[in-house]
């Protein structure tokens, strides 16, 4: 299988099922915002970038539709939908009440070892920024949250942190498009600072600070949707 518009992806779903490594990579580019709010895709469009047959393609849909990453537009299209001022509330209600708490609990967990490879992580993140490169930004951004939300050990909020940038990502590749990654949200050496001292208020409140920047921006880049 060929993947077309991102051979690192390629990679790493090459240990995986070929439905499921098919469903990661639509997965990725709506997470990444390589497709946009309101961009009509079709089947056969998918299929053709990542190289695969129909039928696996029809399956990911299927997925991501339930998780509410895609819509149906009719004619066999469908696309990421368009924030709405509902979704973007209960979206950075569930980020506010579930991302400080893994936070919190990473910072009881956290050894020198994981806190050095969050380290390089953001200095990737930190180059992105100074290059202006919005899809390292956001991948780089992605891989600081989860590698930190997996050192608390809470795969149940894990599994729904996951769910809301799902939702989210997307509207966020617009944000840096209009604002430049300088403006991205980064409280990443907070966090980091929070960690060291194993101070889990701090880690929670830098986390707080890091989303609100977020919903901020979003704000700003679809005002119908402010919250």
């Amino acid at each position: 299988m060929t993947v077309r518009y991102a051979p690192d992806h390629a990679s790493r779903a090459a240990n995986l099922p070929e439905h499921q490594a098919i469903y990661k990579q639509i997965h990725d580019m709506i997470l990444f915002g390589r497709l946009r709010p309101g961009q009509p895709v079709t089947i056969m469009g998918l299929a053709d970038t990542v190289g695969a047959g129909i039928t696996p393609i029809r399956e990911a849909i299927r997925r991501l539709t339930a998780e509410g990453a895609l819509q149906a537009l009719g004619n066999r299209r469908m696309c990421v939908p368009e924030p709405g001022a509902a979704q973007i509330e209960q979206v950075y209600f569930a980020r506010f009440a579930v991302e400080p708490e893994l936070a919190r609990r990473a910072a009881a967990r956290a050894s020198p070892d994981a806190i050095k490879a969050l380290e390089a992580i953001d200095d990737d993140v930190d180059a992105a920024i100074r290059h202006g490169s919005i899809e390292a930004y956001m991948e780089g951004n992605h891989r600081f949250h989860f590698a930190l939300y997996d050192l608390a050990e809470a795969p149940t909020l894990t599994k729904i942190a996951a769910s809301l940038w799902l939702q989210i990502g997307p509207s966020l590749r617009v944000v840096g498009g209009r604002f430049g990654t300088s403006n991205l949200p980064d409280m990443h050496s907070e966090t980091l600072t929070a960690l060291k001292d194993r101070d889990g208020d701090a880690a929670a409140s830098a986390l707080r600070d890091d989303i609100a920047q977020g919903r901020d921006l979003l704000a700003q880049s679809f005002p119908e949707a402010r919250v």
